[in-house]
């Protein structure tokens, strides 16, 4: 029998799993590493998912069991340096291993920004000013702690764009689907604390995905959630523990303060950092954004500049996670079919 060809796949989120598991059932190899304690990614923080509001679990259940038995999976271990030889990667992991390959997928994923970055809006120093990625751990009951009464009455306000379209930070890009979680996060909100006005702080929607334009109409229509155009200036904490806003209605060209009870920040996607990482052992060219850069945007978005290695997921920029086990799959077929060549 032929030696099967071998694979190495790092990052353990949605697409690494997936395109993990087509792999596998190809017949191939595939050593799955992942630096974290755990298989799932941000995936596995978040409670629900847009646009039907599945649980998170619905995704991440089936895809840990198609990889089950079928993947060398290795957790909470990092590639420490990856060396050519006779036309195999030879990666060396923190855990003192060696992995031989023939290609090696990168499906690393992408950060949150840090909203600390932003001082204008208060984060890690008023309590009530939190992140998106904060309040999907506390809808999924992960981080135990109480935000607001729920028989109160009150203001909730939440700022898009925190880190995205930012020349100021460096991040001139749009995060994708930061909008929609805001109205995804919005409904929940008023369902949880129907004594709460909420209102989402926007410079503008770009809801591109399908059903997505409904989600926007019934946030508004059947939960009252208010839209505001305009970005927040800053938000400082007052003498009765409330959050300050101050922000320029665009729409009607006056500035305006509101009071809030409570403050979320949707945070935008920025490289990871294994990526980064991975970009200078590996000299992997980059798009001025800080994602890794594909061959040809239409033709070779999976291909990265060095042969045998591939992209997918959200290590080439923001994405949903349709887009990205859409990519899984289709990377799958690419690096199957760069292995039918080389044989």
């Amino acid at each position: 029998m032929p030696q099967r060809k071998t694979i190495l796949v790092i990052g353990g989120g949605v697409t690494g799993m997936e395109a993990s598991a087509r792999l596998a059932e190809m017949g191939y190899r595939v050593t799955l590493v992942e630096r974290q304690g755990r298989l799932g990614g941000h995936v596995d923080n978040w409670d629900f998912l847009f646009p039907d509001r599945k649980p998170a679990a619905n995704i991440l259940n089936p895809l840990k069991d198609a990889i089950n038995y079928k993947v060398d999976v290795k957790l909470s271990t990092e590639i420490t340096t990856i060396k050519k030889l006779n036309g195999q990667f030879i990666s060396s992991l923190s855990t003192g291993d060696f992995v031989k390959t023939d290609v090696i997928l990168l499906a690393t994923g992408f950060d949150l920004f840090d909203a600390r970055k932003k001082e204008e809006y208060g984060y890690g120093i008023y309590d009530k000013v939190i992140t998106a990625a904060e309040l999907e751990e506390y809808f999924s009951g992960k981080n135990g702690y109480k935000l607001l009464n729920k028989d109160g009455r009150g203001k909730i306000g939440i700022l898009h764009c925190v880190g995205s379209r930012d020349e100021k930070v460096g991040n001139e890009y749009c995060s994708k689907v930061c909008c929609v979680t805001g109205v995804k996060q919005s409904m929940k909100l008023r369902e949880y604390y129907p004594g709460y006005e909420v209102f989402c702080f926007y410079m503008d929607l770009r809801m591109f995905g399908r059903y997505f334009e409904d989600l926007y109409r019934e946030a508004q229509e059947k939960w009252g959630v208010q839209f505001i155009r305009g970005r927040v200036s800053e938000a400082s904490e007052t003498h009765d523990n409330k959050i300050s806003v101050r922000f320029e209605d665009t729409l009607s060209g006056k500035p305006m303060k509101i009071s809030l009870d409570l403050v979320i920040l949707l945070t935008g996607f920025v490289p990871a950092s294994g990526s980064t990482y991975l970009k200078e052992m590996l000299s992997l060219d980059i798009g001025k954004d800080r994602f890794f850069k594909p061959v040809d945007e239409h033709l070779k978005r999976n291909h990265s500049s060095r042969e045998g290695i591939f992209l997918a997921g959200a290590c080439t920029g923001p994405k949903s996670i349709a887009e990205s086990i859409t990519e899984a799959r289709a990377v799958s077929l690419e690096i199957s079919s760069f292995l039918n060549k080389s044989e």
